[in-house]
């Protein structure tokens, strides 16, 4: 990544982008109030407590935009003129993500804490109306940095709510229900369902604390593997992609299903960028292998589900129950992957009642090393 690209970047980037303006607690304290999540993919939720998992919610609009970095001509052909627009694809902004995160300085700490605020859309049909709610769950995980701890999680579902205006206009001609039935799938090809109940109130959270699998197992890359192991994976591209094609078996990561190779490394990718406690120069080096990815492309700047700016890169996923683009949304100038959505550019199978574009769902990240469980 050249400097002339950073430098662009920089200016591209949104005030709200900027690393060094701080962010006051009260404000930090009110985004993580926002969250409410459950989502259609909260039924491959990462199961760490057991059997700690790669699942990623990814998601995306049908047209792939470069980002551009707009500057304002004068119409006076004698004054000095800015440089021209420089569009910044998928490849572009990634390697920037890879360069900030490998400049960040490792955290420590006793546990790694992710908290991740799930949303998912499902279809409702009551009172002869039709509409969809979203859906929330906050999801807290602290996995202990040393063998023999515990692992703790806490899990809350925030409730539902319309997903749009127009959503909003049905659900209350249908008397503003405050439970509803849904239909969920529940196997593997998502080709089995059965009926869900969702409160409009949010729930009381669940906590829970379990040993570590065989008192050393954290998460599942394909096998169940120790702290130590995630945070000696590889820290360049080339060798993180030979070691994670270690454990590829020509379908995903939680079914049976078909997946092609590079739709499997940019999800795996994908979780190591997220909330994975790898080391900096191993999330450096995931940046770099989504960036070699083909069919990787550029959204441009979005905002994610909890309203913080970024820049999205997708990928596009053929399945039985449509064609699917999976969004990363990335902050280029921190290093950071912020979320995980999917959107259901061509309906079909159990998708087949959404319509095209529709969201399925979205999980937003949040990490940090901490020294306290339920802090």
């Amino acid at each position: 990544m050249s400097r002339d690209v950073l430098r662009v970047l920089t200016e591209a980037r949104p005030v709200e982008l900027d690393p060094e303006i701080r962010v006051d607690e009260a404000t930090r304290t009110a985004e993580l109030a926002r969250a409410m999540a459950g989502t259609r993919d909260a039924h491959r939720e990462r199961a760490r407590r057991v059997r700690p998992v790669w699942v990623l919610g990814l998601a995306g609009a049908t047209a792939a935009a470069a980002l551009v970095a707009t500057v304002v001509v004068p119409d006076d052909p004698a004054a000095p003129r800015s440089p021209a627009p420089v569009a910044l694809d998928a490849r572009t902004v990634l390697l920037a993500a890879a360069d900030r995160t490998a400049a960040t300085p490792e955290g420590t700490g006793a546990y790694w804490h992710s908290r991740t605020i799930h949303r998912n859309h499902f279809p409702v049909t009551e009172g002869g109306r039709r509409y969809t709610i979203e859906v929330t769950q906050a999801t807290d995980s602290w996995t202990p940095a040393r063998p023999k701890g515990k692992q703790w999680s806490r899990t809350q579902n925030l409730g539902f709510r319309p997903a749009s205006a127009a959503d909003r206009a049905a659900w209350q001609k249908a008397g503003s229900p405050t439970r509803v039935k849904v239909s969920v799938p529940i196997s593997p090809k998502l080709k089995r369902l059965k009926s869900a109940v969702y409160e409009a109130a949010p729930g009381k959270a669940h906590v829970q604390a379990s040993p570590l699998v065989d008192g050393d197992k954290v998460y599942w890359i394909g096998r169940n593997v120790t702290m130590k192991q995630v945070r000696s994976l590889p820290t360049t591209p080339a060798t993180l992609r030979k070691e994670l094609l270690r454990w590829y078996k020509g379908h995903g990561t939680e079914s049976n299903s078909p997946m092609p190779r590079d739709r499997w490394l940019f999800e795996v990718g994908g979780l190591l960028v997220t909330d994975l406690p790898v080391t900096t120069k191993t999330r450096a080096a995931a940046f770099r292998l989504l960036a070699d990815l083909p069919g990787v492309r550029s959204i441009g700047k979005v905002r994610d589900a909890e309203g913080r700016p970024g820049v999205a890169v997708a990928a596009i996923e053929r399945t039985p129950n449509g064609v699917l683009q999976r969004r990363l949304v990335i902050d280029p100038a921190r290093g950071a992957a912020l979320a995980s959505e999917t959107i259901v550019l061509e309906p079909a199978g159990v998708n087949a009642e959404l319509p095209p574009n529709s969201l399925l769902g979205s999980s937003t990240f949040t990490t940090t090393w901490t020294d306290k469980p339920l802090s």
